[in-house]
């Protein structure tokens, strides 16, 4: 029989994390974060990441495990969940994986692909081109050459846009071919569960008042410390963090504080939305309102049944 896993899946500020603690006062799960900006030390606003009170109530794996000046990957999150996932299973609990970075869902669930990895020297010469005639431009060509994906990505977008170019670079293919090609199938039977609201202008709210909530907090000065204690630039990972990117363009003097509220709350929603598409793509996936009151009871419910109709306990 497939070691089960439960998946939690859903935009930013839909309340996975506290859905995912109450989940684990029910049942033998154990939490892995499924989060690409969790995995950075120190970085603690702006990812909203859980605090030491919550942690000490249902601890989360792959939190805190690398530096702001370090890079992670989808490859690299697939190696570690798969580990945990065999580690948890013997130990008679169930995987509960919760968080909102659907290309790591995507690469679990899927099986990886032969992406490569990243070339410095590829990527300081698409930024170059990209200082000349800009990131929509680049997102056009982009459309050229593979408009599957072009079209999953907004003209903005520079990271994403970036590695599509980049791909096709070193593999002369482009990313969605490469996304299609056989792969692996996982030895895992997933349960996929996704928090979506009813009312987008609702979640747009509690974007909204997460990053006011998040500046009150200290993100400035949280960035600020990281940038004086570690050799970081706007183009690593980490800083390309939603939050991060503008509290930096703020530190640098670029962005007003009002430019750096309205900025980070445009980019928060723009990745709740790319967050949502991924979603909608997913198959058997089993969704509930992110808003409904009774949410934490009725994910339990369902839970409880999926246990029973498999026999996973």
């Amino acid at each position: 029989m497939k070691q089960p896993v439960i998946l939690l899946m859903g935009p930013t500020a839909s309340g996975k994390t506290a859905v995912a603690t109450s989940l684990v006062q029910e049942f033998p799960f154990e939490i892995v974060s499924v989060d690409s900006a969790l995995v950075f030390r120190h970085m603690n606003i702006g990812t909203a990441k859980p605090d030491a009170s919550t942690l000490a109530l249902a601890p989360h794996h792959l939190i805190d495990i690398i530096d702001p000046d370090q890079s992670y990957s989808a490859g690299r999150f697939v190696e570690d969940a798969t580990s945990l996932i065999g580690k948890i299973g013997k130990s008679g609990r169930i995987p509960l994986l919760a968080g909102g970075t659907m290309l790591y869902f995507r690469s679990l669930m899927e099986g990886l692909n032969s992406l490569p990895g990243a070339d410095p020297e590829i990527r300081a010469e698409i930024d170059a081109l990209a200082e000349r005639i800009g990131w929509p431009a680049l997102h056009a060509d982009l459309a050229t050459f593979d408009p599957e994906t072009a079209s999953r990505i907004e003209p903005g977008d520079s990271q994403r846009i970036q590695r599509a170019h980049e791909v096709r670079r070193i593999t002369g293919k482009s990313m969605s071919e490469i996304l299609k090609e056989a792969k692996d199938p996982p030895p895992f039977h997933f349960i996929p569960i996704a928090l979506v609201p009813s009312d987008r202008s609702e979640l747009h709210k509690r974007i909204a008042m997460r990053f006011e909530a998040m500046l009150k907090g200290g993100l400035i000065e949280e960035t600020e410390w990281i940038g004086k204690n570690f050799q970081l630039d706007p183009a690593m990972p980490s800083m390309r963090t939603v939050g991060y990117r503008q509290a930096w363009q703020y530190l640098e003097g670029t962005l007003s504080k009002i430019e750096l509220f309205e900025k980070g709350v445009a980019a928060t929603r723009q990745l709740a939305k790319r967050q949502l598409t991924w979603l909608r793509s997913m198959q058997e996936v089993t969704s509930f309102d992110c808003l409904d009151p009774a949410l934490e009871r009725k994910v339990k419910s369902h839970i409880e049944k999926a246990i029973n109709c498999y026999n996973l306990l």
